[in-house]
């Protein structure tokens, strides 16, 4: 049982407030990385940080274990929070995710494929040709100049 599911045996549904990793990766072309999740969102590679894990290491795993990429470097883009970013799960869990943003310029092995579970599809996009269905933080990355299209 991992770190949350032992949270919420605790707490129930009530709000919580979670840490997590989102990581911009691009490849030599400039092209962003992209997963389609279940509900059909693109968005970047990501998900919450472990106990004892800190937020590169989180980065790191999140992105290997959801893309078959390894990564190198992170750069500290900014950190996402607040009432625009709550999320209320289908089961009734409720949270406000504090993300850390990443940018990451280089790939350092892996290949990369979909895990079937948190991805469905794994792709690289030019900034100006991105999935209609994007996910609010990739909004925030343009709005913020991070990424420009």
């Amino acid at each position: 049982m991992g770190y949350i599911e032992e949270l919420r045996e605790v707490v129930g549904s009530r709000p919580l407030n979670l840490a997590g990793v989102a990581v911009a990766v691009f490849n030599e072309q400039g092209q962003i990385l992209l997963q389609q999740r279940q509900n059909g969102i693109w968005g970047v590679p990501g998900g919450f940080v472990e106990l004892g894990e800190s937020t590169e290491e989180a980065g790191r795993r999140e992105v290997l274990e959801e893309t078959g990429i390894e990564i190198g470097t992170l750069q500290l883009i900014s950190v996402f929070s607040g009432k625009e970013f709550f999320v209320k799960l289908p089961n009734g869990d409720e949270f406000y995710p504090i993300t850390i943003a990443y940018l990451c310029k280089n790939i350092t092995g892996g290949t990369l494929k979909a895990d079937g579970i948190e991805s469905l599809h794994v792709q690289f996009f030019d900034i100006n040709a991105l999935p209609e269905k994007i996910s609010p933080f990739i909004k925030k990355l343009i709005e913020q100049n991070v990424v420009s299209i």
